[in-house]
């Protein structure tokens, strides 16, 4: 191939891709024939893999061949519709053909100027979901706030938390380092990513105060006053709250308007995290789980948990963008240029931390189009509809309690005969791959949880996974 490019040509490309087109739709009409957990020991996967590199190129029917001998038996099914797991990173055909047009188009959107459409896109995208959502106007790029793209939850939560830290020190901890005894909070139930943040924000984690949570999971705002009054007595520097929006444990909600006001009377940024249920405001009758909202300086809530849009989405919203901007802003020289000295476009390299940045709202784009708000709303609704269907079946049978409140599609629930009853029926079903349940703990009791968000999860779905569950039980 001495005198050969090794690149793919375009009519090979064209026909390559109709290949791959049709493992994906036989893979989708085929994913209830696979068990939903992955079955491999450890190791098993590399030691189906070559230990050398291939010298020569190889053909791609062998390369697509190997999705189906080598990675297959070792993918945990996301997309199956008896995937009720954690919190669902579901995904979809519009979403799916989105993120092949960024794939192929390849930007680095980074400034504006690297690729106007890429930053132009993204910020109507995100003003659509303001009126989308029911959020407050202050978060429209025509305000002084607006909205980006990031990866995760997690990396928002770390730039409101920046942010924040800046916001309090006067911007001095960026020069000199975090000397100023700063103290964040958050409840006991809140995402370890508040926790890993105040890690690498510089804070520490001895400086991070879980505040305890009400029958109901959700934080308690009077412990939260007393325990700010409490560090500003000690001298210390109270500058960052962060409440959840559908807690990853059982979905609780935290009380947004006290937290809110508490936050505002101390000058504390209010950080609103609502990474999975914040999809559930599309329609208007759950908006009541962001009541306060309007008090937040930042907000945040992943597409790409239930609304279809395939990992990774995360949307960012802070009221005040100038304070992200002063906050992570760093312009070299290389970078410069006439329309980011102009002040009238959005470089999104300075609204989060990475520079390089691809073009993640087409597959938004793409699936709000497909769907429109009508189509999203039918899909929460159900959703919604069969958790709360499964929470009777649960209610019914006495062998089982509910150990939760569940407003949305997270059912916690568990055997009344124990923690090892209720740890060997979970590992029972996974085992078994009919279905994916997973756990968390709560008062102290080992907790089993399903969650209704797949993209593809019907009525048939939940109520085989609730015989399996009786089924399995019954042998307990």
């Amino acid at each position: 191939m001495a005198d050969e490019s090794y690149h793919m040509t375009p009519q090979q490309f064209r026909a390559y891709g109709r290949d791959v087109v049709d493992w994906i739709a036989n893979y989708y009409e085929e994913i209830e024939t696979l068990p939903v957990l992955s079955q491999v020991k450890p190791g098993q996967i590399r030691s189906a893999l070559p230990p050398d590199p291939p010298r020569h190129p190889e053909s791609f029917e062998a390369i697509l061949s190997d999705m189906n001998r080598v990675v297959l038996p070792g993918i945990t099914h996301w997309q199956s519709p008896n995937f009720f797991a954690y919190f669902p990173a579901n995904a979809s055909g519009p979403a799916i053909l989105g993120d092949l047009m960024s794939s192929a188009l390849g930007v680095q959107g980074m400034l504006w100027a690297t690729s106007p459409a890429c930053t132009e896109v993204e910020t109507h995208v995100l003003d659509w979901l303001v009126a989308m959502l029911g959020l407050p106007e202050k978060f429209l790029s025509s305000s002084s706030g607006g909205g980006v793209l990031q990866d995760t939850a997690s990396s928002s939560s770390l730039c409101a938390m920046l942010a924040a830290r800046e916001r309090a020190t006067n911007y001095r901890s960026n020069r000199r380092g975090c000397q100023e005894g700063l103290v964040a909070y958050t409840s006991t139930q809140a995402h370890s990513s508040i926790e890993k943040a105040v890690m690498v924000a510089g804070i520490g984690t001895d400086n991070l105060r879980l505040i305890e949570v009400d029958s109901t999971f959700a934080m308690r705002p009077d412990l939260l006053s007393d325990q700010i009054q409490r560090d500003r007595d000690a001298g210390l520097l109270p500058f960052f709250v962060s409440a959840t929006v559908g807690t990853t444990s059982s979905n609780a909600i935290d009380p947004l308007a006290a937290i809110g006001d508490i936050c505002h009377a101390n000058n504390i940024w209010f950080h609103v995290d609502a990474a999975m249920s914040g999809t559930a405001a599309l329609c208007p009758e759950f908006r009541h789980i962001q009541h306060g909202v309007e008090l937040a300086d930042s907000y945040t809530f992943n597409p790409h948990k239930w609304m279809f849009t395939n990992f990774d989405c995360n949307c960012f919203y802070v009221a005040n963008r100038k304070a992200l901007i002063d906050t992570l802003s760093i312009l070299p020289e290389y970078l410069r240029n006439q329309a980011t000295e102009s002040g009238e476009v959005f470089d999104y390299r300075d609204w989060h931390i990475p520079l390089g940045r691809r073009f993640r709202s087409l597959k938004l784009w793409f699936v709000i189009r497909y769907y429109g708000v009508e189509g999203l709303q039918f899909q929460v609704r159900r959703h919604v509809a069969m958790a709360q269907q499964f929470l009777e079946w649960v209610k019914r049978d006495k062998r089982f309690e509910v150990a939760a409140p569940a407003p949305l599609n997270l059912v916690c629930f568990r055997h009344r005969g124990g923690d090892k009853i209720n740890e060997d029926l979970m590992n029972r079903l996974n085992r078994s791959g009919d279905l994916y349940l997973t756990h968390t703990r709560l008062n102290g009791q080992f907790t089993l949880r399903l969650c209704v968000g797949q993209t593809n999860t019907t009525e048939h779905h939940v109520e085989r996974a609730w015989s399996r569950i009786q089924e399995e039980a019954g042998k307990l």
